[in-house]
Order: structure tokens, then C-alpha cells, then sequence
């Protein structure tokens, strides 16, 4: 019984830091379905309004390694028990911001949270699973990150529609202070395995196979975030839509994604080369046809699941592959896996706010298909021959 109770308790912490991963996920990307909001309050376009998601990503780029390097040797819980304040205090902030600079350094403080928290919280789930359950560990934290593209930006989008942009920032900060009160219960004391020197990075980050993984994970994800990081006003102002039509939108792109994460954990092994090239191939050809694709609602929303099935897919293949061509140093590669991608994240942003300004909401799409294309050729001229060889 003591011990059926044990195995109750573990799966609740992992289950709590599932919730966790979903609470991050959601604040990161939420700002893509307000951005409109936030940009009226301030009395500023959308373009600029875009830089939460530019500075963010950028902020977390920097940040994860430093960070992940300063914090290696705290005990985890007291760890997550001080991210969670640092997270819920910013989010107090960016619900009372009295202007855009106040609500920018809240973003970089929710930043300095998902640096570490993202560096830290698969592992630590992995460690506390039981002995033959790793994967099933990694399979919850997963679907707590589908989740929050599927409900949490969504739901957050319709309720800063509402309620005003502030309540869904103030909404996140409640459900993170009952997750983080869960986890102070639930959670046991685990030390930290993972010491992380400085001398060992240049070691890692020789690897041809991550370098190769960081630089097309940095191109696609600038493309894809050139389009997404603006599809409300696209769909408002090019497609015609209404704010209540663009979280149906964002609900198809989220729901198909839990579809892809299903779809890689079937095919990933059997096809890991395919696994790859097909999704990146269906977003470029998302990215190219968006602006056609709009005209209908029928096909937008057929687009957006093709879109998101992709995206999640291309994710979970680079996330598997940093793993397993450096198990030795799992924390190291990571980290900077999560810096990349930010950058990716914050390139696109910028990206797309210059396609604002200097051209037209309408060619986002095009834009960010010219990123794809270049990882597509990079991956088949460059990178094919070591991706199959490192398998």
C-alpha cells in the first residue's frame, strides 16, 4: 500500500510538472492572438507591439545556457519553488503594466523562468519516473506542451477578447500559484546530478550532428514564426475574419499538432529521415499557399491543421535527435537547443514585423517560405549524408 502510495505521488509530480510545461508554453505564444489588443492599449501598431515576442525569445536565447550554468548545482524542488515566483510575480506585473516598457520587463522576467525551467523540467520528470517508464514520463510533459497550442492559447486569446489582455496574463498567474502549490506538496527533494562546467561546453557543441540540428532548427523556426507570430491581424485584415473565427483558427492549429505528436511517436523510428523532410515540406508548402488559403475558411482551417501537424512534428524530431547524439550531456544540449530555437522564434518575429512595415501583411507567408527553402536545400546538399549516419 506504502508503496502503490510512492507511485501515486511521483506520477502526480510529473503529472504537476505536465501542467507546468503547459502554463509556460501558453504565456510564451498567448501575445500571437492579442497582439491587436496590446497594440490599441498602447497606441502603437502591431509591428511593434510584436517585439514581446521578439525580446522574449531573444531574452531566453541568451539567458538558458548562463542561466542553466548558474543554477546547476540548487537542489530541483527549491529550484522550481523559485521559478515559479520569479514567473508569477512577472505575470502580476504585465496584468497591472501602466505602459509597453512595463510590460516588456515583465516578459523578460517570465523569460528568465522559462530559460531554466525548460532546461530542467524533462529531465527531472525522466528521474522521477519509475524504472521502464522514461518514455512515458516524456510522453506526459509532451502533451503538456501540445496542450497549451490546443486549449491555452486559444482560451487565452478568447479571454483577453473579453475580458481585456491584462485578465489572461493575471488568469496564467493564478493557475501557475496553485501549480506551484501542488508541487510544493508533491513534489520530493531531488538533488541536482548534472553539474554543468563551462570547460564542457565547447566539447558538446563540436558535434557536427547538433550544430547541424541548431542551425536548420534555427532557419525553419524563423520561417515559421515569420507567418505565425502575425496570422491574427493577417486573418482580420487579409482573410476577413472576425476575432472569434481566428481562435477557431488557432484552435485547428493547436489540435492537429496533438494528431503530429501521435504521428511521430509511430514513424519516428521506422522513418527518421522522412519523419523530417515530409513536415518541412508541408510547412513551406502552408507557408506559400496562405495567402490563397484565407480566401475561404474552409481551406484556412484545413491549412492551419496541416500547419500545426507539421510544426509539432518538426519540433519532437530536432528535441528527440539533440537527446540521442548527446546523452552524455543532455542538460548542455538542451539548453542551448531551447536558446536556438528562441532565437529562431525572435528572428521570426522581427522578421515579419519588417514585412509589416516595409511591404504588407499579405506577404508573410511568402516571406517566411524563403527560410524553409533554404533549410530544405541546406538539409539535402549539406546535412542529409550526417543526419542518417548519426542514427
Amino acid at each position: 500500500m506504502n508503496n502503490t502510495k510512492k507511485r501515486s505521488r511521483i506520477w502526480s509530480s510529473i503529472l504537476c510538472l505536465a501542467f507546468a510545461g503547459f502554463i509556460f508554453n501558453t504565456t510564451e505564444f498567448v501575445p500571437v492572438g492579442l497582439l491587436p489588443n496590446i497594440a490599441e492599449s498602447f497606441s502603437m501598431d502591431v509591428s511593434h507591439a510584436g517585439l514581446l515576442l521578439t525580446i522574449y525569445a531573444w531574452a531566453v536565447s541568451l539567458l538558458s545556457l548562463p542561466l542553466t550554468i548558474l543554477t546547476s548545482k540548487m537542489e530541483r524542488r527549491k529550484l522550481l519553488i523559485f521559478l515559479f515566483c520569479l514567473f508569477i510575480g512577472s505575470h502580476v506585473l504585465a496584468g497591472f503594466a501602466w505602459n509597453f516598457m512595463s510590460l516588456m520587463l515583465a516578459r523578460i522576467g517570465i523569460a528568465c523562468a522559462h530559460a531554466v525551467f525548460w532546461a530542467i523540467t524533462t529531465p527531472l520528470a525522466v528521474r522521477l519516473a519509475p524504472n521502464g517508464k522514461r518514455a512515458q514520463a516524456m510522453g506526459f510533459i509532451v502533451v503538456g506542451v501540445s496542450m497549451a497550442t490546443v486549449l491555452g492559447i486559444p482560451i487565452g486569446t478568447m479571454i483577453g477578447q473579453l475580458l481585456g489582455w491584462r485578465f489572461t496574463f493575471l488568469c496564467i498567474g493564478f493557475i501557475a500559484f496553485c501549480i506551484m502549490i501542488l508541487l510544493t506538496n508533491l513534489l520530493p527533494s531531488v538533488p541536482s546530478t548534472n553539474t554543468i562546467s563551462i570547460k564542457d561546453i565547447p566539447h558538446v557543441l563540436k558535434r557536427p550532428v547538433l550544430l547541424n540540428i541548431y542551425l536548420l532548427t534555427a532557419i525553419i523556426i524563423t520561417g515559421h514564426f515569420t507567418a505565425y507570430t502575425y496570422i491574427t491581424p493577417f486573418m482580420l485584415s487579409v482573410g476577413g475574419f472576425n476575432q472569434h473565427t481566428v481562435v477557431i483558427l488557432l484552435l485547428a492549429v493547436g489540435f492537429s499538432g496533438m494528431i503530429g505528436s501521435f504521428i511521430f511517436a509511430k514513424f519516428a523510428e521506422q522513418h527518421p529521415t522522412a519523419i523530417l523532410v515530409i513536415p518541412v515540406l508541408l510547412l513551406m508548402i502552408c507557408l506559400l499557399s496562405l495567402y490563397v488559403c484565407v480566401l475561404s475558411l474552409y481551406t484556412a482551417i484545413l491549412q492551419g491543421m496541416i500547419w500545426g501537424l507539421a510544426i509539432t512534428i518538426i519540433g519532437m524530431v530536432m528535441q528527440s535527435k539533440v537527446i540521442d547524439v548527446a546523452p552524455d550531456a543532455a542538460d548542455i544540449a538542451t539548453s542551448v537547443y531551447s536558446g536556438i530555437y528562441n532565437i529562431g522564434i525572435g528572428g521570426g518575429a522581427f522578421v515579419g514585423s519588417q514585412v509589416l512595415i516595409l511591404l504588407s501583411t499579405q506577404y508573410i507567408g511568402f516571406i517566411g517560405a524563403i527560410f524553409v527553402i533554404i533549410a530544405l536545400l541546406l538539409f539535402f546538399f549539406f546535412s542529409r549524408k550526417i543526419w542518417i549516419l548519426s542514427k
